[in-house]
């Protein structure tokens, strides 16, 4: 079992900026793709941005492409950047991890998941 640990979450105004992490309790990480979801009030899940298993094959929503950068680093902590932020931007933001490759995580192939954090961005 692995268990995904969010924060960096919060209210920032428009063009503002908030990095989010997410810690993972896996001794293998480096095994593990790794990606962001959101969840807006009252819409479905929806992708953002996925990784792989050592860095490669970046994947991003056409939504926040130029904006965001999703990035890993060698012990357990996956990061989104999150640069000019947008009211539309405001949700709650999840980790997610499979040991497929990004490609999986881009298409919500996930088999574990953080409990999320709020991101709001006010006008």
């Amino acid at each position: 079992q692995v268990q995904l640990v969010e924060s960096g979450g919060g209210l920032v105004q428009a063009g503002g900026s908030l990095r989010l992490s997410c810690a993972a309790s896996t001794r293998t990480f480096s095994t593990f793709a790794m990606g962001w979801f959101r969840q807006a009030p009252g819409k479905e899940r929806e992708f953002v941005a996925a990784i792989g298993h050592l860095g490669g094959k970046l994947y991003y929503a056409d939504s926040v492409k130029g904006r965001f950068t999703i990035s890993r680093d060698n012990a357990k902590n996956m990061f989104l950047q999150m640069n000019n932020l947008k009211p539309e931007d405001t949700a709650v933001y999840y980790c997610a991890a499979d040991r497929a490759d990004a490609t999986n995580i881009r298409l919500g192939v996930v088999a574990y998941w953080g409990q999320g954090t709020q991101v709001t961005v006010s006008s």
